[in-house]
């Protein structure tokens, strides 16, 4: 079977957010939202923010184009997630969704990047690009999950086009690349032993804060033997993680995302 977005015109959307520390407060600098991209922002009881992205299009397919601009100035928490799953339906021949975000954490500001997962569906075609700026007095906590079709509906992803980059740099330098290009049976390379033995699902989680090296020796022992975590610097963490399915991803992740979140995890993630 395969899954297509209703009919309706390509979807366009895009989103600004500009927040700013104030006296121990995280409050709102600029907000733009156009086209079928919303932030919500719900009531908590702390003093960060917590905005909710939703994509009121119920999709990404080819032709669309989604653009968001986040910044966390001078002093600001902020904390990002999705209202669900994204998915990326499929695609017509020759057309290819587009998602472009680019992130900015400035001087003493804390920013948790917390989408939940991208599932992509059989024929989907989807160019991802992720790109974060961080200060050097700055905390970054990101997670990015991927999943390729829907294991309890038995589905298979056996064409797709997926390209996907993620840029960290500090103050403009390099701190982390990472790339991902799957043209074709998605199914039959991830089945690979030397690429994801099988793995349906898989997320990256990269933690820039000083005390990564602690948050590495209490969080290893707790990994599934299909995860590997590891510094890339002495203040930032890397973590590495295969599932069968979203399901077994998800109880994996959301201990770990929790212990990086203080607990804070937003609700979104626990529905």
């Amino acid at each position: 079977m395969h899954h297509a977005r209703p009919a309706q015109p390509r979807a366009l959307g895009t989103a600004a957010l500009s927040v700013r520390g104030d006296q121990g407060q995280t409050r709102l600098v600029d907000l733009r939202m156009s086209g079928s991209t919303k932030l919500v922002f719900p009531k908590t009881m702390r003093r960060d923010v917590e905005a909710i992205l939703v994509n009121t299009a119920g999709g990404i397919t080819g032709g669309d184009d989604y653009r968001l601009d986040i910044a966390a100035r001078e002093g600001a928490r902020l904390s990002i997630t999705t209202q669900a799953a994204e998915r990326a339906y499929r695609a017509q021949p020759g057309e290819t969704g587009r998602v472009t975000t680019t992130l900015h954490v400035e001087t003493g500001a804390v920013l948790n990047w917390l989408p939940q997962e991208l599932i992509l569906f059989d024929r989907s075609a989807l160019h991802r690009r992720l790109s974060i700026d961080v200060d050097a007095d700055a905390q970054l906590l990101m997670v990015e999950p991927v999943v390729f079709g829907r294991a309890m509906m038995n589905e298979d992803v056996r064409d797709v086009r997926f390209h996907d980059r993620i840029t960290i740099t500090r103050e403009g330098r390099p701190l982390y690349i990472d790339g991902m290009r799957l043209d074709g049976d998605a199914a039959g390379h991830l089945g690979r032993r030397t690429i994801a033995d099988g793995a349906g699902a898989m997320a990256s989680v990269v933690l820039v804060r000083e005390d990564a090296s602690a948050q590495l020796g209490a969080i290893r022992p707790t990994l599934p033997d299909s995860a590997g975590a590891s510094l890339i610097a002495p203040d930032t963490m890397v973590i590495r993680l295969l599932a069968m399915d979203s399901f077994e991803m998800r109880r994996s992740l959301i201990p770990i995302l929790n212990r990086l979140t203080n607990n804070t995890l937003p609700t979104s993630w626990r529905l």
